[in-house]
């Protein structure tokens, strides 16, 4: 009986100790699911910080890349502007000598004009002394024909050059 008593004194601190020994397992098993939660937690961080990180760099090469790209269309934009620039001086002085050569021309062609009505009136008065009525067409007389025909004179513009 003593035996026995002893035994079952021992079987009830066994299944004490048994359910102790559970309620540790289970706290246990808990800390442990939490640090593994914690863990991949952190490797989850970890991996999104490493993927960020990657991005980071790869938009920080873009930027250089697009920088670079300005860099050179800002470039050819200024040459452009440059080109543009000089190319208005060329033609501004090409219009300058095309109006000195258009004030040369009608002063030249009034003074033509001027010469063939001399030379008219010139003729006019020999065929006068000369008593001729029935006459012999002139160049001068057919080139004055013509400008009455043709396109109406510019005015006479004398360029006095000092």
């Amino acid at each position: 009986e003593v035996e026995v008593e002893e035994l079952q004194r021992l079987l009830a601190g066994m299944e004490k100790e048994q359910r102790s020994l559970v309620l540790k397992m289970k706290g246990g098993e808990a800390e442990l699911e939490r640090l593994r939660s914690v863990e991949g937690d952190k490797l989850a961080q970890q991996d999104r910080s490493a993927q960020l990180e990657q991005e980071v760099a790869t938009l920080k090469e873009k930027i250089h890349h697009l920088d670079d790209m300005l860099k050179s269309q800002q470039r050819k934009v200024r040459q452009m502007i440059e080109q543009l620039q000089n190319s208005k001086m060329v033609i501004q002085a090409k219009d300058g000598v095309i109006q000195e050569l258009k004030e040369k021309v009608a002063y030249l062609e009034a003074e033509n004009l001027e010469m063939h009505d001399r030379i008219e009136h010139l003729i006019e008065k020999q065929i006068s002394r000369g008593g001729h009525s029935s006459r012999v067409r002139s160049k001068s007389e057919y080139v004055s024909s013509q400008r009455l025909t043709g396109p109406k004179p510019l005015p006479l513009i004398r360029v006095v050059e000092t």
